[in-house]
This record gives C-alpha cells, structure tokens and sequence, in this order.
C-alpha cells in the first residue's frame, strides 16, 4: 500500500457511538443511518475527499458488512450522502463474502477473521473505499486488494469513524523491520500460509499491533484460537 492516501475520517468515536441512531443504524436500519451520518459528516472532510479527485468521477464503493444484529446500514448511509454532495456514482455489487464480526472483537480477532470480497470491478475505474469504522485498516486494504486484482485504481478511503492512529494504512520499512527482525522469517512463513501474503502486505497498525506481541507463539495460539464465524459465498482473500 505504498503511497496510499490517510483515510478520511469524519467525527470521533465517541460521538458515532453515543448518538442515539447509532445501534439502529449498525443493526440495519437505513432510515437511522441516515440520520447518523446527516449530523456526523463534516463539510471539510467531503472537501479532502473532493480533492482526491485529479480528474472525473470517483465510484462510491461501500463496505457491506453483516454484524450480530444485521447488514449494517452505516456505509451505505455515507455512500448515499457522499454521491450526493459530490456528484459521484456509487457501486453496489462489490459485497463483503464472508461474516467476519470485527465489532467488539481484539486486534487478533481482526486479524484472523479477514474480509473477503466479491463482485465484478470495472477496469481502469477509479474508486473510493468508504466504511463506517477502521480499526486495523485490514478490511479496508483487503477490498482494495480486490479492486486492483480487477483492474481497478484505488484514491483512497473514508470512514464515519475510527482510530486515529489507524488512519495511516501504509506500511512503513521500519515498522516492517522492527516484525521482521522481533519475529523472524519462520513466522512470516507461517503467515504466509494461512492467510496467503507476507507481514509486506500489513497495514501499518496490523504490523505494530504484531511487533508488540511478545513473541510468535503466542501470535499463532492466538490466531488459531479465532475461528471464522461462516461464509456467505465464494471468495479469495486480496491483499495488494
């Protein structure tokens, strides 16, 4: 992810989740998530998305992601509002494949439980990631994954939410060398086979949340202790 944008953020945590819309809202309730996203947007983060934009239309493409409760309706929500400030299209048949249950869970059920997607990508189209929160930026870097495996040009990102220190996606070499050096290449290898690319392809708080870890083994109980909780369908994990 080398030259990747910041992600885009539009209000703090605590003001997302103490709004009164909010559970409905990530439980599926579309008229709620409309109203989350009306009093939570700000107009100098529709500016910075704006500016992404070197020349034409950007696609909208949000997260569809299944939570405990529902098909959180929070993305879709800041697709509908971003398509109308901006003038943007919105693609709808790029799905998340997979249950994955990030809400609530510890950075290695993150890890563990990668989001998969599916859905046709237009060749040479410019799109925009857009979700409601980022926590380790994986689900994130994994759709872009999969855009650019379709031919797709990724600008950038944007969420309702997240943490501040997971804005940055983009690994950096020193990060990568502190995991590499504290870990080691029999660690990497065995990432490598279960989730199919190397500690290179980490977003930069997937790889510092690994090189404070005291060591490997504890990495790999813990990854395997996590189990995948089903599938809605065929899919490839991506990571570009």
């Amino acid at each position: 992810m080398t030259g990747f944008p910041d992600v885009i953020l539009h209000a703090s945590v605590d003001r997302v989740k103490r709004h009164p819309e909010y559970a409905a809202a990530k439980a599926g309730d579309a008229d709620s998530a409309a109203i989350l996203i009306e009093q939570t947007t700000l107009a100098g983060s529709i500016a910075a998305i704006r500016n992404l934009s070197n020349s034409g239309d950007v696609t909208l493409v949000p997260v569809h992601a299944v939570e405990d409760a529902g098909v959180n309706a929070i993305p879709v929500a800041l697709v509908r509002r971003l398509r109308d400030e901006l003038g943007w299209p919105m693609a709808t048949e790029i799905v998340q494949s997979n249950v994955v249950e990030h809400t609530g869970a510890d950075g290695f059920g993150r890890l563990a439980r990668q989001a998969q997607f599916r859905g046709p990508v237009v060749p040479g189209l410019h799109y925009l990631l857009v979700d409601d929160f980022v926590g380790q930026g994986g689900t994130l870097a994994n759709m872009r994954g999969h855009l650019l495996a379709g031919g797709g040009q990724v600008v950038g990102a944007t969420v309702l939410t997240g943490k501040l220190h997971s804005l940055h996606l983009a690994l950096t070499d020193s990060t990568l060398a502190q995991l590499r050096a504290k870990h080691g290449k029999e660690l990497e290898d065995w990432w490598f086979g279960r989730f199919g690319h190397t500690f290179d392809c980490l977003t930069e708080s997937e790889a510092r949340y690994l090189a404070r870890t005291p060591d490997a083994e504890r990495i790999r109980d813990r990854v395997a202790a996590e189990k995948p909780h089903g599938d809605l369908g065929s899919g490839g994990r991506d990571r570009g």
